[in-house]
């Protein structure tokens, strides 16, 4: 049976098992899918060993993201871009590809699942770590009028906007320079893990038009979309369908089908409602 499994430290909350189960039973692909506990100082060892042993695939999650970017034998366009890789796979040759499909992920739950054009769009990215680094490309391949990167440290906003000013127009910014009205809001944050906010204008939020978008998500709505629901946003999402669909695209990676993501989403959202 073909081996699949998710690379984390820690790794045993996961949801990766579940929805890589969930697609192999609705496509009919027969494989297993674990969670793969790497030691912190030994990424590499660990990951090789499992290809060596059968492995055909892994997912891969904090904090190994750029270990795998280093990991891959080859790279996918978009995983060089990002400097960062998610995904991995052992090609016939034995060599190891490593994708990102992060972003891709981000794209079919906005534009996709929810309806949120990006095209023309103002477009406000908070944070300027591995998760923001690893959406930019998508995001301006759909050509938003602007995108703006906030972050407390606004150097490290610069600098991303930097890498990726030859892709369209991406600008760098401190939260408290911003309070003009944009059509979308993503929070790149890890803030919303601590119940915490990024410090914004709630001038922002142009209540009835703009969306509201947390890559995290949990039981609860998390602090960032409580707040642009409190301001009138027309829409607040969480990250969940974003997990979904980045998994999705890394299961058409491996396998070549493409399973249908809302039954699985409408599934882990009703068991993390029921969790509480």
């Amino acid at each position: 049976m073909d081996r699949y499994g998710v690379f984390g430290n820690p790794i045993a909350h996961s949801k990766s098992p579940l929805i890589h189960q969930l697609f192999a039973e609705q496509t009919g692909q027969v494989l297993s899918y674990e969670t793969l506990l790497a030691p912190l100082d030994n990424f590499s060892g660990f990951a090789r060993a499992f290809f060596a042993s059968g492995g055909c695939g892994a997912n891969v999650t904090v904090p190994f993201k750029q270990q795998a970017f280093r990991l891959a034998d080859q790279l996918s366009p978009r995983a060089r871009r990002a400097g960062a890789v998610n995904t991995l796979k052992k090609l016939e040759t034995g060599a190891l590809l490593g994708d990102n499909t992060d972003g891709a992920g981000l794209v079919r739950d906005l534009s996709g699942n929810a309806g949120i054009p990006l095209r023309g769009q103002r477009i406000l990215l908070l944070g300027a770590g591995g998760a923001v680094r690893g959406v930019l490309e998508p995001l301006l391949a759909e050509h938003p009028a602007a995108l703006v990167i906030a972050n407390r440290t606004v150097e490290k906003a610069e600098q991303l906007a930097h890498e990726f000013a030859d892709l369209g127009p991406v600008a760098a910014s401190a939260y408290d320079w911003l309070d003009e009205p944009v059509d979308l809001i993503i929070n790149g944050t890890s803030a919303s893990l601590a119940g915490a906010l990024p410090p914004l204008a709630a001038s922002l939020v142009q209540p009835g038009h703009t969306c509201c978008y947390d890559m995290m998500y949990g039981r609860e709505p998390t602090p960032f979309n409580h707040w642009a629901s409190q301001l009138g946003a027309r829409q607040t999402l969480d990250g969940l369908g974003m997990l979904v669909e980045q998994a999705a695209e890394a299961f058409f990676l491996w396998r070549a089908v493409r399973p249908q993501t809302a039954p699985v989403q409408e599934r882990l959202r009703r068991q993390l409602q029921a969790s509480g």
